[in-house]
């Protein structure tokens, strides 16, 4: 069936809607990769199949357009639901509790006059800019269940026994301190504050929960991917995040064109994914990647010194890309996720409380969002390491992310993200949870594999004398 015949014919079809000589040597050099995936389609895909590798042959063709890389797409905002006056209470009410600033009264009034004007009138396309921008700015539908939250979490669960001490137990930065293995002070000369070095056993244990992580997700059907640090803004806007305005998070780099640091591996990812279209039997598509993850964090909470909220920090990010046949593959992936997070920290040992969270707690892609928050015994109070968000298809209507399902129809993706090991914040936790009274830190023995089967971290002094001694003169030894 597969003859020269069909090659010739599905060479001659990419020919016809390639737009260069290298889009068609691109092709042909595909044609065998084609036919081998028309192979596995049933009789009744295959047309439907051979449709969506041509029209998204940019995907499959490995073609990108660089003149419109970075430029900001046009959103394919969902206006039948959002204009609906039957959604708009719902609307209302949603914006209000996750603290939104989107009008939805004055985007159904945008559409309305824009609906009364003529395709062609200038004005027209004035309205449909404004309106594109206000809609824009709320946030995704919720879970139902979240509007009977509050703006309290909902405790799901505990995971392994809290930690006791027959001593009081010290913070990381004491103990890296003591150690010798972590700084955080008096790096105003090199990067300012928020800012860290860490030296020898901690830069091991670092590597080795990337590791320990990486080689999980991996097991568990993940792609590992590599990605960019730097982004346009019009991709970590279109993931939902803002990138203008005095409380923004993202630093945007002077003296190149409108780009910015990216915030979480979650962002390079879904630009990665702008634009392609998938059959349905390629989905759920599972990615992690490893990457620095840069934030203009501001706090003055005391519980938040040290390491716990920096401005560039490494962590490992689960993404997921899901169909939305049924309206539940997302949750599934989502609940997978979830269970993933609890299965990586369980075995770490560290004890951690799973909770749900409230509307207000949302960020606006989220449809709902689970955290989880590590008991820092140190620190003698919870902190967040990690969170997982169902964002249905507010991302991929932002990012052009489509499928074609079985009867050849185009449909938008859900999105799903979690983060598998946020590095800083996860050794504040294993530190203090497995320090010993004389500074000593136990290596959690799932770790000790990849980490050259180191059991602890204790102190060697290579020096013969520390400033740090010098000034607050406690040392006794012989200064040479």
């Amino acid at each position: 069936m597969y003859g020269s015949k069909y090659n010739a014919c599905i060479v001659f079809i990419f020919i016809i809607l390639s737009n260069s000589f290298q889009e068609v040597y691109a092709c042909i050099m595909y044609q065998r990769f084609i036919i081998q995936r028309l192979k596995y389609c049933s009789k009744v895909k295959v047309r439907y199949e051979a449709l969506s590798l041509c029209e998204s042959r940019n995907f499959y063709c490995g073609v990108v357009n660089n003149s419109t890389s970075g430029k900001k797409m046009k959103p394919k905002l969902n206006y039948e639901y959002l204009c609906d006056p039957q959604n708009l209470s719902h609307i209302e009410k949603l914006t209000l509790l996750r603290k939104g600033v989107g009008d939805i009264r004055k985007i159904i009034d945008l559409y309305n006059k824009m609906k009364s004007l003529p395709a062609d009138a200038q004005e027209r396309e004035l309205l449909e800019e404004e309106l594109e921008k206000e809609a824009s700015l709320i946030p995704n539908d919720a879970s139902p269940h979240l509007f009977e939250y509050g703006e309290e979490p909902r405790l799901i669960e505990f995971v392994n026994k809290k930690p006791e001490f027959d001593f009081e137990p010290k913070e990381l930065h004491e103990i890296g301190q003591k150690l010798d293995i972590l700084r955080t002070e008096n790096l105003g000369l090199l990067n300012g504050s928020r800012s860290y070095f860490f030296r020898g056993a901690l830069a091991d244990l670092e590597q080795a929960l990337i590791r320990y992580t990486v080689s999980y997700l991996v097991k568990q059907g993940f792609t590992l991917m590599s990605v960019p640090d730097l982004l346009y803004s019009s991709i970590i806007e279109s993931c939902g995040m803002s990138t203008r305005g005095e409380r923004t998070q993202v630093y945007r780099i002077e003296g190149l064109d409108d780009v910015c640091l990216s915030g979480t591996a979650e962002m390079a990812i879904g630009g990665y994914l702008r634009n392609r279209q998938y059959c349905l039997n390629d989905l759920p598509l599972k990615m992690a990647a490893v990457s620095r993850c840069y934030r203009a964090e501001t706090s003055n909470l005391r519980e938040e010194r040290g390491i716990y909220r920096v401005h560039g920090f490494t962590k490992v990010e689960m993404f997921g890309v899901t169909a939305s046949e049924r309206g539940d593959e997302s949750k599934d992936l989502y609940n997978e996720i979830i269970q993933i997070q609890r299965e990586l920290f369980s075995k770490l040992g560290v004890h951690f409380q799973v909770l749900d969270m409230p509307l207000n707690d949302l960020g606006a892609p989220a449809y709902s969002k689970v955290d989880i928050e590590a008991w820092m015994p140190g620190r003698k109070a919870y902190g967040e390491i990690s969170s997982a968000s169902n964002c249905t298809d507010f991302q991929s209507r932002r990012l052009n992310i489509t499928y074609r399902n079985d009867h050849g129809e185009p449909k938008f993706v859900h999105t799903v993200n979690g983060t598998a090991c946020a590095i800083p914040r996860m050794l504040i936790a294993l530190c203090e949870t497995f320090q010993s009274e004389d500074g000593t830190v136990t290596i959690p023995q799932i770790l000790q594999p990849y980490i050259s089967g180191l059991e602890s971290i204790k102190f060697y002094d290579h020096t013969p004398c520390r400033m740090t001694w010098i000034k607050r003169k406690t040392y006794t030894g012989k200064i040479v």
